[in-house]
Formats: structure tokens, C-alpha cells, sequence
């Protein structure tokens, strides 16, 4: 699948949400489905800054896809980097450096998020992009 076409199933995944209670809950058990990170990767090298939990994101190539893995100790961060690595993991560079977040605007995201939480999420997306520029400069 595409990014665009990830980031329109998960617009319609929450819009089936009435309020944001729910969406909230659905955030959290995203998170709790998150494949984890193998316990090496959890290093200071791998932790993102700026984010209000502790969030370790590792990225490796495969073939022409990066594969990204990632754990939190926070509930909701967990869950907010949980969407973005199904956005962005097994995609080509090109594709993620290209990639824009504007279904994160479309779920109201970042509404819901306190704003120490609304800048953990802008740096995850940012690491995610540093990551694809950095392997793509490997090649």
C-alpha cells in the first residue's frame, strides 16, 4: 500500500469515532498492538528528543523499504508512534522523504494532544524523515 492510502484508511478508522474519549482509547490500543523494538535498539542514540515519554525508534533497510520499529513508556505516545509506523514503515525513502502528514490534521490529532505531547509527534515525524535522508544517502 501507499502512504496516501495507509493515511486514508486511518482517517476512516477515526471517523467512526463520535468523540474524542474514544478516539483517545483507540490511540492507546494502537499502541498496545505495536510490534516492539528489540530491547538493543532501546539506546540513548535511538530515543527521540523533544518528547514528553521516553519513545525509542529504530530504523533498518530492506531491500529498497526501511522497516521501522518503536516503543514508548507513555500509553498515548506509544499509540502516536504506532500510526506513523504504519504510515511510514516498508516504504521506499523517496516515498517517506516525499510523504506529507497532512491525515494527521484530517484525524484532529493534534487537537487532542497537550502541547509538550503536539511536539513529541512533530519530532517523531521529523526523526522518521532524518532516518530516510540518512539511509538514502548511504546508497
Amino acid at each position: 500500500m501507499t502512504i496516501k492510502e495507509i493515511q486514508n484508511e486511518i482517517v476512516e478508522e477515526f471517523s467512526m469515532f463520535d468523540d474524542w474519549d474514544e478516539r483517545f482509547q483507540y490511540v492507546i490500543d494502537l499502541g498496545k498492538s505495536l510490534p516492539l523494538i528489540d530491547e538493543k535498539y532501546k539506546t540513548e542514540e535511538n530515543l527521540i528528543r523533544g518528547c514528553q515519554s521516553k519513545v525509542w525508534l529504530h530504523a533498518e533497510k530492506k531491500d529498497d523499504k526501511i522497516l521501522f520499529t518503536a516503543d514508548s513508556d507513555g500509553y498515548i505516545s506509544k499509540g502516536v508512534i504506532s500510526i506513523l509506523i504504519r504510515v511510514f514503515s516498508n516504504q521506499s525513502t523517496v516515498d517517506i522523504l516525499e510523504g506529507n502528514t497532512d491525515f494527521i490534521n484530517e484525524i484532529q490529532l493534534q487537537q487532542f494532544l497537550s502541547p509538550n505531547r503536539a511536539n513529541g509527534l512533530s519530532m517523531m515525524v521529523k526523526q522518521i524523515k532524518l532516518y530516510a535522508l540518512a539511509l538514502q544517502a548511504k546508497n
